[in-house]
């Protein structure tokens, strides 16, 4: 009788344990389908759908590690189906999507820029991949513009520049929208770039951990602020904060070997 009991329980336990497991991979698997699905409408010719079919993929992004944080569901397979995801929502398909809208134009030079995106961005996740297993990752900082942020720009370029042909919106950004045309014209450098910080050592904030809690003032002014101007102006907001979060690496860098050359030279 003892042992009967005491069977059920484990099975209850294991029970638990898979259903912690698997309700964090189904908005994971979302976040892939969506990403999967922008790549159906790019090849449509839809930009402004699939761009905001990406956009649906960062929020089941976001929702997964929250929901595996809430169940206890973190795991290996978890860290790994999550990388595969974003790979096909923030790599494979705005690469796609910018390929489709921008860089066919430049001929067979489009091949490479394209596929150094998409290469980059698999590199970025396997080495924060190889980090999470091995603890090796920081809750303050990432080593690297993260893939969704790479991603962030190109697609907020598409729904930005979709208002100058008038199939976006009327609400916008004069300063922003100015800058669309020389944005358009320097996508493939862009996407260099965007690749080249992807597997760099810049520092890129991670906004989790003590960094910036979402109950203290700060953090309450802040995204107030944020969601407040992505309402009013969604489209030019999402690029002017996903642009100046690319420059933040950069500029963090260069402080920080600045600073480490004037430590060297006192020394």
């Amino acid at each position: 009788m003892e042992e009967t009991q005491e069977k059920k329980r484990i099975d209850m336990v294991k029970l638990k344990k898979t259903g912690a497991v698997v309700l964090p991979s189904i908005f994971t698997i979302a976040n892939m389908a969506f990403g999967f699905f922008s790549i159906l409408l790019a090849s449509d010719g839809r930009y402004v759908q699939a761009a905001w079919f990406i956009i649906l993929s960062y929020v089941m992004d976001m929702l997964d590690g929250r929901v595996a944080r809430l169940v206890h569901g973190e795991s290996s397979f978890g860290v790994e189906i999550d990388s595969l995801s974003d790979w096909m929502s923030f790599g494979i398909a705005p690469a796609y999507l910018i390929y489709k809208l921008v860089l066919k134009d430049y001929g067979v030079w489009s091949y490479p820029v394209a596929f150094l995106y998409v290469l980059c961005g698999a590199l970025r996740l396997a080495r924060f991949n190889v980090k999470s297993h091995f603890g090796g990752s920081s809750k303050d900082f990432f080593q690297g513009l993260p893939i969704p942020g790479a991603a962030g720009i190109l697609v907020s370029f598409v729904l930005a520049y979709s208002m100058l042909e008038g199939d976006g919106g009327t609400r916008s950004i004069k300063l922003v929208m100015n800058q669309m045309p020389y944005v358009y014209a320097a996508i493939p450098f862009i996407m260099i770039a965007l690749a080249l910080l992807m597997i760099s050592t810049a520092p890129y904030a991670a906004f989790k951990g003590d960094m910036i809690k979402p109950t203290s003032v700060k953090g309450i002014l802040l995204i107030t602020a944020i969601l407040s101007l992505i309402v009013v102006y969604p489209q030019d907001a999402l690029f002017l904060f996903f642009s100046l979060y690319a420059l933040s690496g950069i500029i963090a860098g260069i402080y920080k070997a600045l600073r480490g050359i004037l430590s060297a030279k006192e020394a």
